[in-house]
């Protein structure tokens, strides 16, 4: 791919475990644009007017709860349904145009993946290249199946592997076609923790060791924070927050969540004051703030100048705490971009 011209910085930085100078960074092209798409079924909103952008290199983390959103995006995303508004580029083509040339570049798996249990790992690889009318020689079939971890189980039925070994086989046939985006729609669902952490595993050696861009959607939430280097969170089919991992996990942007017993009036009061610009939002129950950790004994010193009832003021480090503090089983908030 061709790269714009831009200002040159040799500085390597980190990623999860991944390395870039930041010219690499900065020049890094969109896979994936997704702009104000919304799909209604009848009088459901399933996704409304989501926005959100994949970079080449990214392994980016789709979080939401179930029923927020996120396979009815990726259905879309993979043209088994179309949007009722919005657009889709991919490879900074439009999906809807271009969708045979994309697709042959893309590998997908959406929850658990279809394959032959009476056949062989390898058989099974071998049937989906040939439908994929992609020619490939035995010696390439191993080499994906070394990548997955199954080379050792080649000539195993399938019948007789774990769900796990299932799972990353199944990858390993997204993968037969060798595209440049990978999107995996719960990837982990119904495994044992030693599956989970194979799939894991899997997804990081693929964007690490083989330049693959991953869209990976989850509701465990702790795996995402394990693996992605950038996170959108839906809600309801709402976009609630998108940025990297380590600018929604900064210690010194910490997520502070505070309880009144009149949390109105207390936000009426926090907004006058040098503490408004890190209000979030407010929920019926929570008020939530983002800023260092240290600068908590200040922010509760300022509320009792303000003759505000406290009863309780709680930061929050982890993504879960995160995300939990961002989603509402109710309500709809705006969305906040990092």
């Amino acid at each position: 791919m061709n790269k714009v011209s831009q200002p040159v910085f040799k500085k390597k930085v980190s990623v999860r475990n991944i390395s870039f100078t930041f010219d690499e960074l900065y020049l890094m092209p969109a896979i994936i644009e997704v702009k104000n798409l919304t799909k209604q079924f009848k009088d459901v909103t399933a996704v409304n007017n989501l926005s959100f952008t994949v970079n080449a290199g990214d392994v980016y983390g789709f979080l939401g709860q179930n029923g927020a959103g996120k396979s009815t995006t990726i259905r879309m995303l993979l043209t088994l349904l179309q949007p009722t508004t919005g657009s889709i580029h991919i490879f900074n083509k439009n999906l809807q145009t271009n969708r045979k040339k994309i697709l042959t570049q893309v590998g997908a798996i959406i929850e658990k993946p279809d394959l032959y249990k009476y056949l062989t790992a390898f058989q099974n690889l071998f049937f989906f290249a040939k439908i994929s009318g992609v020619k490939v020689l035995e010696n390439k079939i191993m080499e994906q199946l070394e990548m997955v971890g199954l080379s050792e189980r080649a000539h195993s039925k399938v019948k007789t592997f774990s769900q796990g070994m299932k799972q990353r086989l199944g990858i390993a046939v997204a993968l037969i076609h060798d595209p440049e985006l990978i999107i995996l729609d719960e990837p982990t669902n119904g495994l044992d923790p030693q599956g989970i952490a194979d799939v894991r595993n899997l997804i990081i050696s693929l964007s690490k060791n083989f330049g693959k861009t991953v869209l990976v959607s989850s509701h465990l939430l702790t795996e995402i924070e394990l693996i992605a280097n950038r996170i959108l969170i839906i809600d309801k089919g709402n976009k609630i927050v998108e940025g990297t991992s380590d600018e929604l996990l900064d210690p010194a942007k910490t997520i502070v969540a505070l309880n009144t017993l009149d949390n109105q009036s207390a936000k009426n009061k926090i907004v006058a004051t040098q503490w408004g610009q890190y209000l979030q939002q407010s929920k019926n129950d929570t008020i939530i703030l983002k800023f260092s950790k240290d600068r908590i004994p200040e922010f509760v010193n300022q509320l009792v100048q303000l003759n505000i009832e406290v009863l309780s003021v709680t930061p929050r480090h982890s993504l879960e705490d995160y995300f939990l503090s961002l989603t509402t089983a109710n309500q709809h908030v705006e969305p906040v971009t990092v």
